[in-house]
């Protein structure tokens, strides 16, 4: 594949894995169209998927030094990827007709955390952590970090994720509910790609009715929670705090928020 994602049909098993460590494997529009491509074509050759990032973390979010827009250009829509290219993935995820896995190590951070933690089967190394970065640039959870959370965690402990924006170490994280296996970060591939291959060796069809059967209990409101994330992240891609996150998260330095 292109785009900083590698695609492999190891037997039944897709391994897509996001490459790029030198940004932590940063999303862009062209890396999320490459998600995506890779999803379909698993969809149509592989009976499981499994999901993981090169390097020294899972996922950093979105890449902001590869944002095009500046604050002296007037305001930008920072709904706009969401409803081009994050939504589309996040939904295909969700519809796809086989099972998932996500393998985590290191960081999984801003979108990357929604990738994760929309997985079948979550498994993170000990040192992982999941963050919600977006506060520290004035941005709103997206990628259906609000729904994702909430049902998962429940209300009160999303709430202080996203609110904060405190790391989420794997073993909390799994108190929590919110992953399926905390392994050492050594082992972390080999046990989500035995899972894998377990899933890929089983009833395909019926694993995937299972799928749309889990999704269904829980997800009738993932459609509005998206729509909501695209509509919110606009207004608060217009702010200037925004521009201050974003400006102190390229000069690395802490942001000096002024709530306008």
């Amino acid at each position: 594949m292109t785009s900083h994602v590698d695609y492999e049909l190891n037997g039944y098993v897709a391994v897509v894995t996001l490459n790029d460590p030198a940004t932590l494997n940063a999303l862009t529009p062209e890396v999320v169209e490459s998600l995506h491509e890779s999803a379909n074509r698993a969809a149509r050759e592989a009976r499981a998927m499994l999901l993981c990032g090169a390097g020294r973390g899972f996922c950093s979010g979105w890449n902001l030094g590869a944002m095009g827009a500046q604050p002296d250009e007037g305001p930008p829509d920072a709904g706009l990827a969401l409803e081009a290219f994050v939504n589309p993935f996040m939904r295909a995820l969700r519809d796809l007709p086989i099972p998932w896995i996500s393998a985590v190590h290191g960081a999984a951070a801003g979108v990357g955390a929604s990738i994760a933690l929309a997985a079948d089967l979550i498994v993170a190394g000990e040192s992982a952590y999941f963050l919600q970065a977006f506060r520290r640039i004035g941005l709103v959870p997206d990628g259906g970090a609000t729904w994702l959370l909430a049902q998962s965690a429940g209300r009160a402990r999303a709430m202080e994720l996203m609110l904060l924006g405190d790391r989420l170490p794997a073993a909390r994280a799994l108190d929590w509910g919110l992953i399926n296996r905390v392994v050492a970060d050594d082992a972390v591939q080999e046990t989500a790609f035995s899972l894998a291959q377990d899933l890929a060796n089983g009833p395909t069809r019926a694993l995937a009715l299972i799928r749309q059967a889990a999704w269904a209990a829980t997800s009738g409101d993932l459609d509005a929670a998206l729509a909501t994330e695209r509509r919110l992240q606009t207004q608060a891609g217009r702010t200037a705090d925004f521009h201050e996150g974003v400006k102190a998260f390229l000069e690395k330095r802490p942001a000096q928020f002024t709530g306008a």
